[in-house]
């Protein structure tokens, strides 16, 4: 199979293929899915005919991405993504606790939504600032 990028193009997918394989992988530890791994480290390779050497390096045999590709602003993107998605979960779990828990039917969802997006506001206004939980 053969492809067709453009410099901008490739930059932008190394970043897609990062962001995919840390979601997969991130939290395995030692199990990791290697078969996503492999993939990340040939993509990374065509850093090196593509003017992009800085963008990977050797670590124990295989080509990954380097710690300067890492700390270069892809993380933050990372954990934007982490931040919305977090505070989304959350409001939609009060919501549905507010509720008692009901599935999600169409009957339910325009509530649903409307307390999620009242626990959105306060998110947005306050962060976590006005969350307590109770230890009995």
């Amino acid at each position: 199979m053969e492809i067709k990028l453009t410099q901008k193009q490739f930059r932008r997918l190394l970043d897609l293929v990062y962001i995919g394989n840390w979601v997969l992988n991130s939290t395995r530890g030692d199990d990791r899915i290697r078969q996503y791994d492999e993939v990340e480290s040939l993509i990374f390779s065509h850093c090196l005919s593509h003017g992009m050497s800085s963008l990977t390096e050797l670590y124990e045999g295989e080509l990954i991405p380097s710690r300067a590709f890492a700390e270069g602003g892809i993380h933050e993107a990372i954990m934007a993504y982490e931040d919305v998605t977090f505070f989304e979960i959350l409001a939609q779990e009060l919501a549905l606790r507010d509720m008692d828990d009901p599935p999600i039917t169409p009957e339910n969802y325009d509530e649903i939504m409307e307390r999620m997006g009242v626990y959105l506001m306060e998110f947005e206004q306050n962060g976590t600032d006005n969350i307590s939980v109770d230890m009995e």
